[in-house]
């Protein structure tokens, strides 16, 4: 971990050893998590991400699913959180990517339909 400039966590660890893996990343690294939310200390990860400890987050898994409206990974500025798409199918991507495009459309038009907050 200490040497790494992009972590992606796929496999389970104590938790002691949870917040000692983000105390060795570099400050310029960054920790990727698609595999399942609780491999990672979530509160020790935000205040990392909030004291800039470390650069930044991609993350589409968490403790909890769906994420919160009021949790904080959604106003962090160094997260980039996805939905998780562990569940792909045919049907699955036909109705998420037409949803893709009527965001962006309503978007570009001065009206979204869908929020993060």
């Amino acid at each position: 971990m200490a040497t790494n400039v992009v972590s992606n966590d796929q496999i389970w660890i104590s938790p002691s050893e949870r917040e000692q893996q983000l105390r060795m990343m570099k400050p310029g690294a960054y920790l990727i998590n698609t595999s399942r939310g609780p491999i990672v200390d979530e509160q020790a990860l935000k205040s990392a991400l909030a004291q800039h400890t470390i650069a930044g987050a991609g993350l589409d898994v968490f403790d909890k699913e769906p994420l919160p409206d009021d949790d904080a990974f959604r106003r962090l500025p160094n997260v980039l959180a996805t939905p998780h798409l562990g569940y792909v199918s045919q049907e699955t991507y036909r109705h998420w990517y037409a949803q893709i495009v009527e965001d962006i459309e309503s978007y570009l038009n001065g009206a979204p339909i869908r929020s993060l907050l």
